[in-house]
């Protein structure tokens, strides 16, 4: 059963797609790394 190619519901590649939700990640990562040496 061969699967189908959908579109990903915004950017228009998957490859965009992870790319923003890596970004996100690695943002969200050196911003609690930033607020843990602020703050600690």
């Amino acid at each position: 059963m061969p699967m189908s190619e959908e579109r990903p519901p915004i950017l228009g590649s998957w490859k965009r797609l992870y790319a923003v939700v890596l970004g996100e990640l690695v943002l969200c990562i050196l911003c609690f790394r930033v607020f843990t040496w602020v703050f600690s």
